[in-house]
């Protein structure tokens, strides 16, 4: 037997030892055991897909089976939807349709690969408008049946799990839609697990030295923690025994990717993390019935152990999270004088934190359940299907309006009558008034909270009684986008104030017909751009909107500017034609790419390539050391941004195409811009100590001093220019060593 025969051989062994510990872990769920149709998805699958491997030179069937086997065991689907799971790639990459699948699988299975073919291939496109539309089919069959948007979940998870054998600037751009749209959403269908293993690869990709450092910080202080741990629950085993219940208690760690996030955005080192270890306290109650008797049982056996903190205590058990979250979260003082959550659920609240409550959802084989989570869920679907109805042009704005909704937390606010309502953090009386119906919010005037009369713009509180004022005479403003943060009514105003400006542009339009036939003015292109420029408009849409307001009036000026010959001076008078913008200068001299540049290869950042080839972002700053990504903007230029810089994570997600790999290959010759903020106790000599540690220990030239003390507290931000980061965390460390400086970060 040759080589390439016994390849073979093991190769089918191992495709088949995968598909038997797919339906072992099958027979172990208590769904109902239709091994024969999940048997002959496999086989169908197997037969589709032969001779074709993933780029890590596996055979191609071990993807799907890995994607089943999640969604058999990660998030506790049945057999229609491992069928489904199984066939997902056959329709896009194979000749077999959805007619086929159709008829061997019958509709549902056929009905749920159909949905995953429409939106395969990643959602996003080399336009924003292609990529758009995906996304509104994405969530438009999600809306149909929510097991689409869980397979595709699950096989988002499994591409992660093997990014490892991609190109840097794929690397960079699945992981960056991934934590842009894909974590988010898995978070808000309750897919917890899921949603940190997605976070943590997608940093671990980005990030790998910050991914490596936290990891090994994790692991070297697990010893400690363990103690810790082990000192807080030995009281509270000794007080829940007493109560004759089932029950374990675990350590919750907080993720790599949520560690640093918490130090990115507080600028604080991983010392200074104080909520890395959480308690888990998971039961089983007697009767379903005594489920949130029993969670505030726990809590009265643990307050008189431990002194609870008073504005940390979270009843997520009374009224679940939209995504169905449920348990008792309290915060205790620990005999060491350390800060504790603990975390209070069920064994079936536990279930559904980490698996997600879609999972027992309407499609669960079995009797159907309906329960406050699974109207939440209806509410959120019929949500995004509502401003489906009414999308808008700019593909970036339609992203960013559904993400309000995918990243918001709850808080929960009652009608004048008593009904709940779950509404996003930070919502306004605005908001409240369009979840309740677009007319109402349409002519809110401002509303009652508490029997206190406030403004449209007032942000609510959980608790809140709301009562919406209307007026006929009150429309939607622009300036009202600015008030609203929920996606419901930001769509809804914009969708109002496009109908008013269609009907104000038309107005317009007719006016200034009007205004050029009784003048005898030939209306054409260059004479409505002259007007755009005698009255400061950008395009012609906003001159007709203004006419028709009233806004601007056309008179004896306007005649005469448009009777004058149209010469090349007074053209470049009106439009500044020979003037550049510092975005144009900045662009100046650099090298664009043509149509056959090569995406996948890593760009070298040298002082030459830096100073002649690439823009450096002017938001985020990058300097040599940090991680960095290319992105070819829409001149063809190649701009360089920091991978965590707000703008680099849309164009991660929106734009990944268009995103390249980079690396710095700098000999220390350059210097680049720097801020770094210092805080601490005002004392005489301070300042001074400072310049000493960053002018004469360094030699480096302070570019900009700004320096505010209040009450004792000194506040200091210095601009000066570095060779890498390197420096900088060396400037900082030093820093950090001054008696009253207590905090010292780059911005």
């Amino acid at each position: 037997m040759n080589t390439t025969q016994v390849n073979a051989e093991l190769e089918e062994k191992m495709v088949n030892d995968e598909f038997q510990s797919l339906v072992d872990a099958y027979l172990a769920t208590k769904h109902r055991k239709k091994v024969d149709i999940i048997t002959k998805a496999f086989n169908f699958a197997k037969h589709a897909h032969k001779g074709v491997r993933r780029l890590s030179g596996e055979p191609y069937i071990m993807h799907p089976l890995a994607v089943a086997k999640i969604v058999c065991c990660e998030i506790g689907l049945g057999s229609t939807s491992i069928c489904s799971a199984l066939l997902h790639d056959v329709v896009e990459d194979t000749e077999y349709t959805v007619e086929d699948i159709e008829n061997m699988f019958g509709p549902k299975i056929a009905q749920i690969v159909d949905g995953l073919t429409k939106i395969s291939g990643g959602i996003f496109g080399d336009h924003a408008s292609a990529q758009a539309e995906n996304f509104k089919k994405l969530l438009l069959t999600m809306s149909d049946d929510i097991r689409v948007i869980l397979i595709k979940i699950a096989d988002r998870l499994h591409n992660m799990r093997t990014l490892g054998s991609q190109a840097v600037n794929k690397q960079y751009k699945i992981a960056g839609e991934t934590l842009y749209l894909y974590a988010p959403l898995a978070n808000r269908l309750g897919l917890n697990t899921i949603k940190t293993e997605l976070e943590d690869l997608s940093f671990k990709f980005e990030h790998p030295e910050e991914y490596q450092a936290i990891s090994q910080k994790l692991e070297a202080t697990k010893d400690e923690r363990d103690t810790v741990f082990d000192k807080f629950v030995a009281p509270i085993r000794a007080e829940l025994d007493s109560l004759g219940i089932y029950y374990e208690i675990k350590q919750r760690v907080k993720s790599p990717y949520s560690i640093w996030h918490k130090m990115q955005t507080k600028h604080i080192p991983f010392e200074e993390i104080y909520d890395i270890l959480a308690v888990r306290v998971i039961f089983e109650p007697e009767e379903i019935d005594t489920e949130l008797n029993d969670c505030f049982n726990i809590y009265v056996k643990l307050s008189k152990i431990y002194t609870s903190h008073p504005d940390r205590t979270r009843d997520w058990v009374s009224h679940p999270k939209a995504n169905g979250y449920q348990a008792l979260h309290v915060t205790l003082m620990s005999k060491q004088g350390e800060w504790i959550e603990v975390q209070i659920r069920s064994r079936r609240m536990d279930d559904i934190a980490e698996k997600g409550f879609a999972a027992h959802w309407k499609y669960k084989d079995g009797e159907k359940t309906e329960n406050a989570s699974e109207i939440e869920l209806d509410k959120w679907l019929a949500t995004i299907k509502e401003i489906l109805d009414d999308p808008q042009p700019d593909a970036m704005d339609f992203l960013d309006t559904i993400k309000l909704n995918l990243f918001a937390s709850e808080i929960f606010v009652f009608t004048p009558k008593g009904e709940l309502r779950t509404m996003p953090a930070g919502s306004t009386t605005l908001d409240f008034a369009f979840s309740i119906h677009t007319f109402v919010g349409s002519h809110c005037i401002g509303a009652k909270v508490n029997h206190k009369l406030v403004p449209i713009n007032h942000k609510l509180n959980s608790g809140d009684q709301v009562e919406i004022l209307t007026s006929k005479s009150v429309r939607p403003t622009r300036e009202w986008l600015n008030i609203a943060t929920t996606a419901k009514a930001t769509t809804k105003i914009l969708s109002i104030l496009r109908k008013e400006e269609r009907e104000a542009r038309k107005t317009g339009e007719a006016l200034l017909e009007e205004f050029f036939q009784k003048n005898d003015i030939v209306k054409d292109t260059l004479a409505i751009d002259k007007l755009c420029g005698i009255h400061n408009m950008a395009k012609a849409d906003l001159l007709y909107v203004a006419i028709a307001e009233g806004k601007v009036v056309l008179g004896r000026g306007d005649i005469d500017a448009l009777k004058e010959k149209t010469e090349v001076n007074g053209w470049k008078k009106l439009f500044s034609f020979g003037k550049k913008t510092k975005k144009q200068d900045k662009k100046k001299g650099k090298e664009t790419v043509g149509p056959d540049f090569d995406k996948k290869k890593l760009l070298s950042l040298t002082e030459e390539s830096v100073q002649n080839k690439y823009i450096l972002c002017d938001y985020c700053k990058p300097i040599p050391g940090d991680t960095v990504m290319g992105y070819i903007d829409d001149d063809r230029h190649i701009v360089i941004h920091k991978l965590q810089c707000p703008t680099a994570e849309r164009l991660k997600a929106n734009r990944g195409n268009r995103v390249l790999g980079a690396k710095w290959e700098m000999n220390r010759t350059m210097l680049f811009p720097v801020t770094i903020y210092v805080k601490g106790f005002d004392k005489l000599g301070l300042l001074h100590k400072m310049t000493q540690v960053i002018s004469h220990l360094f030699g480096i030239n302070i570019r900009k001093l700004e320096v505010e003390c209040d009450d004792g507290i000194f506040e200091c931000t210095i601009q000066m220019f570095v060779h890498d980061t390197k420096e900088v965390d060396e400037i900082i460390n030093s820093l950090r060593e001054i008696p009253d400086v207590k905090e010292a970060t780059r911005i």
